[in-house]
């Protein structure tokens, strides 16, 4: 079968039709327009009971994550949050849990200013639709597009916890009853992600592309380098120093190549991916410090495809990743 991108490339995208929109589909946002407070960024996302939550999760949890991912690709994008809609499908009308909901929901909403405009409610499997509005100056918009040779790699916070939160679920199919602080706080990252909209924010005009962690570092940055190799016309690729890879210190007690695996191949991390040019650096690390935010450099761009790992003697460390794809 083929697999979620290939998919919307065959049947989604229209390169031969003309459009209205700046940037259309292939990256965090589409653009379009340009009001007084820059081009509007539009992303959806869909979560689905079973696919992207367990059946018992907590709904003040999900509310929140239901928007949060969305905020999220408005800060890859640099984008403003303004509004959002919800479309949502309820088997039936529990009205405890739909209060926890909102609950969830309004509190990150009214944390990042974002209103709820508009949406649609049926009877059906539960499903969560929410499409975010932002806003951005389009020269200063975080594509996926504009990596160039040299560009230093950088990545926000803490990697791979909510994936071994995840992983542990399935292991054991519940959560475990009573108190496990390292699990606990994995748990959060994986229910609760903290979109980085003030990051993405304090990046315009200083990083040249990004791209939020979603399905997964290694893959993600596979997405980043393809629209960005396009763009530029010359096969871009990109080097990884493993021991600059900020990973989450509850992982720990793991084998070194586990942490490894659950960094770069984990997803659910919802943290920044970015570039910025090598003459930043000090620029970018007084950026993470005013908004209270660790930004780690851990690798380069390079004119050469495909992403490689270095290890903490320079020598190459094989690994074979891929992004999250629901259809593979």
């Amino acid at each position: 079968m083929p697999g979620e991108f290939e998919l919307i490339r065959r049947f989604f995208e229209r390169p031969g039709v003309a459009g209205r929109a700046a940037l259309g589909i292939g990256d965090d946002c589409a653009l379009i327009g340009a009001g007084d407070e820059g081009a509007l960024a539009v992303s959806t996302d869909m979560l689905v009971a079973g696919r992207h939550f367990f059946d018992d999760v907590d709904p003040e949890a999900l509310g929140h994550k239901a928007l949060a991912v969305n905020l999220s690709d408005l800060a890859a994008m640099g984008a403003r949050p303004l509004s959002f809609t919800l479309a949502l499908a309820l088997p039936n009308a529990d009205e405890p849990w739909l209060a926890g909901l909102a609950r969830g929901l309004f509190a990150l909403a009214d944390a990042h200013g974002c209103e709820l405009v508009g949406g649609d409610t049926t009877r059906g499997p539960l499903n969560l639709c929410i499409t975010v509005l932002g806003s951005v100056p389009p020269a200063q918009a975080l594509r996926r597009d504009r990596a160039r040779d040299g560009d230093d790699l950088w990545v926000s916070g803490a990697l791979g916890a909510a994936a071994w939160a995840l992983q542990r679920r399935l292991e054991t199919g519940a959560w475990p009853v009573g108190t496990e602080p390292a699990l606990d706080h994995a748990r959060a990252r994986l229910e609760r992600p903290e979109p980085r909209v003030a990051l993405g924010l304090a990046l315009r005009g200083l990083a040249h592309a990004a791209i939020d962690l979603s399905d997964g570092l290694a893959g993600d940055l596979g997405h980043l380098l393809e629209r960005s190799s396009a763009a530029a016309g010359v096969a871009l690729g990109a080097v990884i120093e493993t021991a600059a890879l900020p990973i989450d210190p509850v992982l720990g007690a793991l084998p070194q190549a586990r942490c490894l695996e659950l960094a770069l191949a984990g997803g659910d991390d919802y943290e920044l991916l970015f570039t910025a040019p090598a003459g930043a650096r000090g620029a970018v690390l007084a950026a993470g410090a005013r908004i209270g935010l660790t930004l780690s450099r851990i690798g380069r761009i390079e004119p050469a495809p495909g992403v490689r790992l270095s290890g903490p003697d320079g020598r190459p460390i094989p690994f074979h990743a891929r992004a999250f794809d629901h259809f593979l």
